[in-house]
């Protein structure tokens, strides 16, 4: 959401920021009959609430639906990607389901919003800060 400034130009309003990084990951889910279905995804652009995720094959997710996204092995390294993404899967909501392809009448990617226990996130940011204040 964009909000204008006392200079009349826009800035974001984000939780987080965004940092560009493409990683090859996997998400999973289940379709409408209980089936698990999984599609091979890279990111785009990762936050510590969220990534963009743009898929190339044929998968057709709606929107709101449950995921997890989970990075590859040799990906999961980077000091840039947020510690939950590193530590394996995490529950996603896929919050906006980006343009369809002509060629496939899919969509190119999804948003994904990361679902955290506020009391783990809680413990995290009060661990956060000791280790500023300890240093």
């Amino acid at each position: 959401m964009a909000k204008p400034n006392p200079l009349g130009k826009t800035q974001t309003q984000r939780a987080a920021e965004r940092r560009t990084i493409s990683v090859p990951a996997r998400i999973t889910w289940k379709d409408a009959s209980g089936a698990v279905r999984f599609a091979s995804v890279v990111t785009r652009d990762v936050s510590d609430g969220g990534a963009f995720v743009e898929c190339e094959a044929g998968a057709a997710i709606p929107l709101y639906r449950l995921v997890h996204l989970q990075l590859e092995r040799a990906a999961g390294a980077s000091q840039m990607l947020p510690s939950r993404l590193r530590d394996g899967r995490v529950l996603s909501a896929v919050w906006r389901v980006g343009p369809c392809r002509r060629s496939t009448g899919t969509p190119a990617g999804y948003a994904l919003r990361f679902l955290v226990d506020p009391q783990a996130e809680q413990a995290s940011a009060v661990e956060t800060t000791l280790e500023a204040v300890a240093v």
